[in-house]
Parts: structure tokens; C-alpha cells; sequence
């Protein structure tokens, strides 16, 4: 008897271990919203501290996020080689400390340089639970899922911006990066007990005792246990492999323009999540209400990335992300109109938070669906990374603007026309069957 154990996974109901998996890529996720945030709510007691104009600022929030590009660029393909799970590990670790050091920074120079450290970790976790919670979807729930596991990071950013109003009011923002990197090391006991190896790894790659494994895995999922491994194509040997065959002829146009997406989206989104908070107090409210705004972009977050999900379930994810985008311009314009009441701030930020994370949580179901299993983490780590580079250029901008002479709420406008560009840059995206996916047709064996 043969059997294709994806098409299985694909087609049939989703079972307990599924959704645990997606649940801990969730619980991953909520470190990336808390890391981004931290220094976002922690930039004007620190800015205090040291005295910092907009551009050195601009530049604190922007280490974090080339930490992160690199790791997504160099460190998350290396899943592809040594599985997802321990490069998941390796990178909790390495957040955890980078979070713990950064509490005991001097200078804003040692800080910038923790951010990027501590940013290396994060964006290998990224890439890696991101394949995970796709891989372990069926076929009608996979944009939900990859959304579901999206909500993380407004989740995280949520919890972290109101533990942070109240670790700050009392210890001081030094104590901000000592409970990050707490929580970041706690993780790992999690990932160690419950969070499963890819399945697709597995049979793609051959690591030492596949066919147990893949076994162990099929028993969980309540499928056929195998006899023999299947046959597949050969996959790529190197990082450097596997980028080429991203950018191969059958490939190239795909990836170049998720890689524009990304960069376009996080450019606009990373502005808004990082500068919202300082920029409502510029425009003439108080600090808490500043913090207020940008937790409440993050609260309206947590329902954007589960509703694109949701839409996405009934109707094409492109049309569905498009959509987000054009919405989210249009409350971007708004927002330079009404932000001077507290009222109207605060309600077009939850609005703005809803639609803005949704774009993201859109991208991140996008993007693994377009690469098979062989160079998944690496296609999806190098569109994260792009994407990053987009995020690391976005608040330093913002903040040579401002030092510029530029009015906080006109860059709003700004920046809302880049999310129109990203809708147009989606209908050119044609996503498809990815080619060379991998084949498990095999005979079943007995348990």
C-alpha cells in the first residue's frame, strides 16, 4: 500500500499535536513583538538617561532590527541543514543572553550593539517557527495557522508594552530587558518538551535516524507508520545552493518580488510600531497616553493577523493582503488628521494596529507556501531579511526627518503611500506549485 504522507497532513482534520506545535510558534512569536517593543517603550527613558537626539534614537531602534536581518539572512538557511528545532534552541539562547546584557549597558553605543546580538537570535527563531506552523497545517487551515501564529507578536507586544508602563514606572527600563531576557531563556524547556521536529525536514534532509523519527512524528499526527524513507530529489548541499535555486529561472520572479513585499511592508510597519508611542507625545499628548497609542496598536494586531487568517480560509490570500494594504494607507491619512485628540488617536491606532499587523501576518502565510521543504527556511529566512532591511532603514528615517524639520504626523502620509506601493507590487504575484516539491509516496510498514 502507498501512501504521501504530506497529502495526508494536508487533507485530514486537524489533530491535538498539530495545533500544539502552531500554539508554541505562537508563544516564539510574542518574543519578536516583545524585543521590538521594548526598545520602542523604552526609548524616552533611556533617551533621558543619555541625552539623545532623533537620529541616535532612530539608530537604537534600528540595531535591534539588523540583528534580526542578519540572523534571517545567515543564521535561519542553517535550519534547513540542522533542522528547525535546534537552530530554535541555539537562538533562544542567544536572545536570552543578548537581552540580559543589554540591561546593563553604559553608553548607547553598547546597547546599539546588544540590540544587534540579541537581534541575531531573534531572527533565526522567526524564519524556523514560521516553516514549522505551516508545515504542521492542514491544507484549509495553513493561513490561519501561520496568522494564528502572527497574533504572537502583537500578543507579545502587548504584554510587553503594559509590563513595561509598570516595570518602568517602578525599577527603571534597565529592569524592561532583565524580564525579556528571563522570559526569552524559559522558553527553551517548552521548545525542548513539545515542539516537534518538521516532518518535511525529516524526509527531505535524512538526519541521523530519520525513519524513527518520521515514525514517532506519524504516530502523533494518527498516520500509517513508514517501512522505508521516501525517495526524493536531491537536495541543495549549501547555504549557497540553496539561495541559487531561490533565485533559478523557474524561481527568480517569485522571490524577487516577496522579497520587495517584505521589505515594503516591514519599511511601513516598523515605522508605526516603533515611532507611534514618541511621535503622539511630539503631537502634544502625554507619555502614558504615547504608550497608551502603541499598545493599543498592538492590541488591534492581535485581531488583525487572526482575521486575515480568517478571510484567507474564503477567499484568496492575495486579494485578501491586498485589501489590508490599501486599508491600512487610507488610516495611515487619517491618522496625520486627527492624531492631536486622544480620542481619535487612540481609536485609528487600535484600527491602524488591526490592519498594519495583518499585512505582515498575510506575508508570513504567503511565503512558505511558494518554496518546498528543501530551501523552505532558507526562502523564508532571506524574505524576513529583506524584509528587516526595509525595517532597519524605516525608523532611522523617520528620525532624520524629523531632525529635518519634518511635522511627527505628516510622516504618516508619508509612509502610507508605501503600503499602496506594496499592493501594487502584490498583483504582480502569481504564486504557484512550487517546483521540485518533495514526493513522500512510500509503502507502509508495520508499527
Amino acid at each position: 500500500m502507498n501512501v504521501d504522507l504530506k497529502a495526508m497532513v494536508d487533507q485530514r482534520p486537524m489533530v491535538p499535536m498539530q495545533w500544539l506545535a502552531i500554539g508554541i510558534c505562537i508563544v516564539l512569536n510574542m518574543i519578536d513583538g516583545f524585543d521590538v517593543l521594548v526598545m520602542a517603550f523604552t526609548a524616552a527613558s533611556v533617551s533621558a538617561e543619555w541625552s539623545l537626539n532623533g537620529a541616535q534614537i532612530g539608530l537604537l531602534l534600528s540595531a535591534g532590527l539588523f540583528g534580526m536581518a542578519a540572523g534571517s539572512l545567515f543564521i535561519a538557511p542553517w535550519a534547513d541543514r540542522f533542522g528547525r528545532r535546534p537552530l530554535i534552541l541555539f537562538c533562544l539562547t542567544l536572545s536570552g543572553i543578548g537581552m540580559l546584557l543589554s540591561a546593563f549597558s553604559q553608553t548607547a553605543t553598547q546597547l546599539a550593539l546588544l540590540r544587534a546580538f540579541t537581534g541575531l537570535g531573534i531572527g533565526g527563531i522567526l524564519a524556523s517557527s514560521n516553516v514549522i506552523a505551516s508545515e504542521y497545517a492542514n491544507q484549509r487551515w495553513r493561513g490561519l495557522a501561520v496568522s494564528l501564529q502572527s497574533t504572537g507578536y502583537a500578543l507579545g507586544a502587548t504584554l510587553g508594552g503594559l509590563l513595561s508602563v509598570w516595570l518602568l514606572t517602578r525599577f527603571g527600563w534597565r529592569s524592561v530587558f532583565l524580564f525579556g531576557g528571563a522570559v526569552t531563556l524559559a522558553v527553551i524547556p517548552l521548545v525542548l518538551l513539545w515542539l516537534p521536529e518538521s516532518l518535511d525536514f525529516l524526509i527531505a534532509r535524512r538526519p541521523v535516524n530519520a525513519l524513527a523519527r518520521v515514525n514517532r512524528l506519524a504516530s502523533r499526527l494518527a498516520l500509517p507508520t513508514l517501512a522505508q524513507l521516501p525517495l526524493v530529489h536531491t537536495a541543495p548541499a549549501s547555504n549557497r545552493d540553496r539561495l541559487v535555486q531561490l533565485l533559478s529561472p523557474a524561481a527568480r520572479r517569485t522571490t524577487l518580488l516577496i522579497w520587495l513585499l517584505f521589505f515594503l511592508v516591514m519599511f511601513g510597519f516598523y515605522f508605526v510600531m516603533s515611532w507611534t508611542p514618541k511621535l503622539l507625545v511630539a503631537a502634544g499628548l502625554s507619555a502614558q497616553q504615547g504608550i497608551s497609542g502603541g499598545v493599543l496598536l498592538s492590541v488591534g494586531g492581535i485581531f488583525g493577523a487572526a482575521l486575515i487568517g480568517a478571510l484567507a480560509s474564503r477567499w484568496p490570500l492575495t486579494r485578501v493582503l491586498s485589501l489590508f494594504m490599501l486599508i491600512s494607507a487610507g488610516l495611515l491619512v487619517l491618522f496625520t488628521l486627527g492624531a492631536s485628540s486622544v480620542t481619535i488617536a487612540l481609536g485609528l491606532g487600535l484600527l491602524i494596529g488591526l490592519f498594519v499587523n495583518g499585512c505582515v501576518a498575510g506575508l508570513y502565510a504567503l511565503s512558505p507556501i511558494v518554496y518546498d521543504a528543501s530551501v523552505r527556511a532558507t526562502g523564508v529566512g532571506w524574505g524576513i531579511g529583506i524584509g528587516r532591511i526595509g525595517a532597519i532603514v524605516s525608523p532611522t528615517v523617520a528620525g532624520l526627518l524629523l531632525d529635518g524639520g519634518w511635522q511627527p504626523l505628516h510622516l504618516y502620509g508619508v509612509f502610507a503611500g508605501v503600503f499602496v506601493l506594496a499592493a501594487a507590487v502584490l498583483l504582480l504575484l502569481k504564486p504557484g506549485t512550487p517546483k521540485g516539491a518533495v514526493r513522500t509516496e512510500v509503502r507502509v510498514g508495520q508499527a
